[in-house]
């Protein structure tokens, strides 16, 4: 019943009449406090308090039950103790109630008994199809519809203004707090959940419905764990297709379902880092402070349009500050171009003693000529053509008079650049500050903090243009070889991944030295030399590979020495002979592999090779399978890639190439989901532009190997 849980859910957020289990007299009590604030909030709808005990709660007529009441309950707020819960709940479910919010602790998170409840009301919402939220919840707000569906202290008093922005938090107390900071902060708010133990409703759900939701644009998200990738992703998808902007603050950094001594990959591939590739991948910003969380949500709130670029003006009256906000903007990626030479001079002649490069110092002198304001701004932006322009005024905002005179003019620029974005950074009292909102500016007390959101706006805009862009995985080649259910040696494994579309060197598998001589001369010198055996995944660790052997006297006496460490150094390891390959004159040595993550199951990797990847994990993930521009996207993310631009005279690498293998491999291991645990291919050459690329070495683990 997937269309009547939906709209339950939409009842539970925008409901038109809430009952109130475990309704108290007292609002200090968690029973009480709910509906004590909604009945200050002046909300539209219907209140009915249901308690047994009582003829009238709080000035209302109190209920028995949910039945006993006449009209229809398209919410209730439950506050009972642990073990009425249940039948609270039963009785919502007779009564049709739309969804409820179960404030009351006791369940899952003590274990025992309680989680045996919990599994009981996660039964009964799949049964009925009313939509439960909690338990172990602060419970849901609509600022819109007066609607205080919580007992945080943090709500006491309202004073919250309507906004575009609506927040999700796993944590109850998260979310508090955060409700305390937006209203400080007077940030336009509009819906708000904790989602608490998540029996039925989770976070993903709150993110799907906030998608659909016509007055949210942005979602502000705090999550700890993810279980079920599907809806996540489906919700996260749907928000891109709406244009809707996430901004989410993921906690706990800690490795998980990694199974390093079977691969480089999954040494690597932390859960925090497969978070990490999957808010990207989805274009979902991840914020690594709470400051920075609702900066950027506030400027994605009031953004007008999205920038067309990254090319950032800086106007300052404070020289000083210009340099601070140029080094945040180096810091972020963007584009401090100078001003034009032309229109340096023209910004000269209007102040002579000014700095009119990038940052335009406008100096103080702001303050006896308010119409240089104007000015700059005009021909920052129609000469210079930067996207975004933030403006450093220091402490104009605590002027009301001056500061109304420079918005004034300000207006006019708005006017005339509707498709600019302009960002102000100073110090306002609350009135300045909506005055300023109100006619589509953000402001920001520090400087560098309006930077990093000029930042932010510029990549929510390169996502939302990749999303337009039609990238599907490619198609596996027709006769792809299956992932292998038992483990295979490098050649093996290459042999697989061949299958798949992904390019392999030229090699042959010796059993007896005269074989590898043999091969050696077809092959044509010089040659590498590596152990061939399932037991020894990690070649190098045993002294398996030689490289560079130049003749046959030196092929002959390599493998000697390999069979000698072997039988030394792994002396239980079964052998296939040895692997005989062209070595790869130049190119740039590059890791791709897969990692089977316990949420999200395969996620691809990409790397550097060599010290990049082992010193540094410079390495970028994504959930697969993706296609060419996200795996384009994937090496632009990582740090090392300025080796594939040619350095020192060296050729530039065949991106295109690197990112079709990328991508080849996500839709083998998606492909083979349930049968691969790890894939290694490293290295993969990159050739010069135009040549492709190579594997070199590969490892397929099996799942239950």
């Amino acid at each position: 019943m997937p269309h009547v849980r939906e709209g339950a859910l939409h009842r539970l957020f925008h409901p038109r009449s809430v009952a109130f289990y475990g309704a108290s007299s007292d609002p200090r009590k968690i029973g009480g406090r709910p509906l004590d604030f909604i009945k200050s909030t002046h909300f539209d709808g219907a209140l009915y308090p249901i308690n047994p005990q009582y003829q009238e709660v709080q000035g209302l007529k109190a209920y028995p039950t949910a039945e006993a009441i006449e009209g229809p309950v398209d919410m209730a707020i439950v506050a009972v103790p642990a073990p009425h819960v249940l039948a609270a709940l039963e009785d919502c479910a007779r009564k049709k109630v739309g969804g409820a919010v179960v404030l009351s602790a006791g369940f899952a998170e003590v274990g025992g008994q309680g989680l045996e409840w919990q599994r009981q009301i996660t039964e009964l919402a799949r049964r009925t199809g009313m939509r439960v939220v909690g338990p172990n919840c602060m419970g849901s707000i609509n600022v819109r519809r007066g609607l205080l569906g919580t007992f945080t202290p943090s709500a006491a008093g309202f004073g919250l203004v309507p906004g575009r922005i609506s927040l999700v938090s796993q944590s109850g107390a998260f979310g508090g707090y955060c409700l305390s900071l937006i209203r400080q902060r007077g940030i336009g708010l509009n819906l708000r959940v904790t989602s608490g133990n998540q029996s039925d409703v989770d976070f993903a759900d709150c993110v799907r419905f906030y998608a659909d939701d016509e007055e949210t644009d942005v979602t502000v998200g705090y999550v700890e764990a993810v279980t079920d990738k599907q809806r996540l992703v489906e919700a996260l998808t749907l928000a891109r297709e709406r244009g809707k902007r996430i901004v989410m603050m993921k906690v706990g950094s800690s490795e998980a379902g990694a199974h390093a001594a079977a691969s480089h990959t999954a040494s690597l591939a932390g859960s925090d880092q497969v978070y990490d590739g999957l808010f990207r991948q989805y274009g979902v910003y991840r914020a690594r402070t709470i400051d920075e969380l609702f900066d950027v949500a506030y400027a994605c709130s009031l953004a007008r349009k999205p920038p067309q670029g990254n090319r950032l003006g800086l106007l300052t009256v404070s020289g000083g500050v210009g340099a601070l906000m140029a080094d945040a903007a180096a810091d972020h990626g963007m584009d401090v171009a100078p001003m034009p030479d032309e229109a340096q001079r023209r910004l000269k002649a209007i102040v002579p003693f000014a700095g009119p490069r990038n940052p335009v110092d406008m100096t103080a002198q702001l303050v006896n000529d308010v119409t240089l304001f104007e000015k700059n701004f005009n021909i920052m932006l129609e000469e210079g053509g930067y996207d975004i322009v933030v403006a450093f005024l220091s402490s104009v905002g605590q002027v009301p008079a001056l500061s109304d005179e420079l918005l004034q003019q300000l207006k006019k620029v708005l006017a005339r650049f509707a498709d600019r974005t302009i960002i102000i950074s100073m110090l306002a009292t609350p009135e300045v500050r909506k005055l300023y909102e109100a006619a589509g500016v953000m402001v920001f007390d520090e400087p560098t903090r309006a930077v990093r959101a000029a930042s932010a706006l510029v990549r929510f805009a390169r996502e939302s243009a990749r999303a337009e862009a039609a990238d599907a995985p490619p198609p596996l080649p027709a006769g792809a070889l299956p992932a292998p259910t038992k483990a295979l040696n490098e050649v093996e494994a290459k042999t697989v991944l061949a299958s798949a579309g992904i390019p392999v060197v030229r090699e042959v598998l010796a059993a007896t030295e005269d074989a590898a001589a043999k091969a050696a001369a077809q092959l044509g010198y010089p040659v590498a030399l590596k152990i061939a055996s399932v037991d020894i995944p990690h070649k190098s660790e045993v002294g398996g590979v030689l490289l560079a052997l130049a003749d046959e006297t030196q092929l002959r006496e390599g493998w000697r020495t390999l069979m000698k460490r072997v039988a030394e150094r792994a002396p239980g390891a079964r052998l296939d002979g040895a692997v005989v390959a062209p070595m790869v004159k130049r190119g740039v040595e590059t890791i791709i592999g897969v990692n089977r993550d316990p949420v999200f199951g395969p996620v691809v990797m990409f790397g550097l090779g060599g010290v990049f990847v082992e010193a540094f994990k410079d390495v970028a993930f994504r959930v697969a399978p993706i296609g060419v521009a996200q795996a384009r996207a994937m090496i632009d993310e990582v740090r090392g890639r300025v080796l594939l631009t040619g350095l020192r005279g060296q050729p530039p690498a065949d991106e295109i190439a690197l990112a079709e293998a990328i991508a080849r491999v996500s839709v083998f291991a998606a492909r083979n989901a349930e049968h691969i645990d790890s894939i290694d291919i490293n290295p993969f050459v990159v050739l010069p532009a135009g040549e492709g690329g190579v594997a070199l070495d590969a490892l397929i683990v099996p799942r239950h190997h």
